[in-house]
């Protein structure tokens, strides 16, 4: 079992120091399904980058805004996003860690 709450003050606390301003660790990796733990020191960005065909942000810790969707959107603590399928960017609003969910790939067959 996986505690969240533990994992996502320690990435931060990792992220307050590393010279990147990041820390993350994948948490789950069970085939084309992974979960990671992400932690962004606050006016961190990940920059411009594709989803993959299925991902969701969960936000443990903070606030940060994903821009280039449909519209920008803040997002903070315990609110879940599914991420649309466009090229954006994640940046910390404020110290911030998140649950990424990500599906790698998809057997288009068999999910008709």
């Amino acid at each position: 079992m996986t505690n969240l709450d533990l994992l996502a003050d320690a990435h931060l606390t990792a992220a307050r120091t590393a010279e990147n301003g990041r820390s993350t660790e994948i948490v789950l990796h069970d085939g084309t399904l992974r979960q990671t733990v992400i932690a962004l020191k606050a006016g961190v960005e990940l920059g411009e980058h594709n989803s993959p065909p299925a991902a969701s942000v969960h936000v443990l810790r903070g606030r940060m805004l994903v821009t280039g969707m449909d519209d920008d959107e803040e997002l903070g603590a315990g609110e879940l996003r599914v991420l649309a399928h466009h090229r954006h960017t994640v940046r910390a609003l404020e110290d911030a860690a998140f649950l990424l969910t990500t599906v790698t790939s998809i057997d288009e067959e068999s999910h008709r």
